[in-house]
């Protein structure tokens, strides 16, 4: 499968029609998939622990009969205060397995359009490009340092379950 998905990469760097952003949700599915494969087990707050890396922390937010959102992020300690990023709202399509990028917040929160987008008649699509295509990449930076969510390898984390979701309500509020 792994060879199939990097045949489609180079579509990614091409262009962004509708096509390759479903090509996009495929393979940001597989991704996921290669780091959460017990996905459908999984509650409440995990994190992997990885040596020389940030911990990275999966929170469960809704399940239902065909979707899953889940959120995924780093936590920062600020001057007395705890922040995600990217803070990663992510829909998981199990039907047809694809995956959407909701939500994120990063530092640098505006970023120009490129050039050869501008004018174009499907800004949505554009939009939905940019984010799911930086989500293409940190899952793949993720699996390159190492992280993997199996009950046996990543811990449970109740005691920051709450501190997380409260953090995630919280972004929610002020993103509205």
């Amino acid at each position: 499968m792994q060879p199939l998905i990097d045949r489609k990469l180079h579509r990614f760097h091409q262009h962004c029609d509708l096509a390759a952003l479903i090509d996009l949700y495929e393979s940001n599915y597989y991704r996921l998939m290669l780091l959460t494969p017990e996905l459908d087990e999984m509650s409440g707050t995990s994190v992997s622990r990885v040596a020389g890396a940030l911990n990275l922390y999966l929170t469960v937010l809704e399940r239902h009969k065909y979707t899953t959102t889940i959120n995924l992020s780093y936590t920062f300690d600020g001057d007395d205060t705890v922040c995600l990023e990217p803070n990663a709202k992510i829909c998981v399509y199990h039907d047809v397995r694809s995956v959407e990028l909701i939500s994120h917040c990063r530092r640098r929160k505006t970023r120009p359009v490129k050039g050869r987008r501008l004018g174009r008649r499907m800004p949505e699509v554009d939009r939905k490009w940019e984010m799911n295509r930086f989500l293409l990449k940190w899952l793949k930076f993720c699996a390159y340092q190492g992280h993997l969510f199996l009950s046996s390898t990543s811990a449970n984390a109740p005691e920051v379950d709450g501190v997380v979701r409260q953090l995630i309500q919280a972004s929610s509020i002020k993103a509205k």
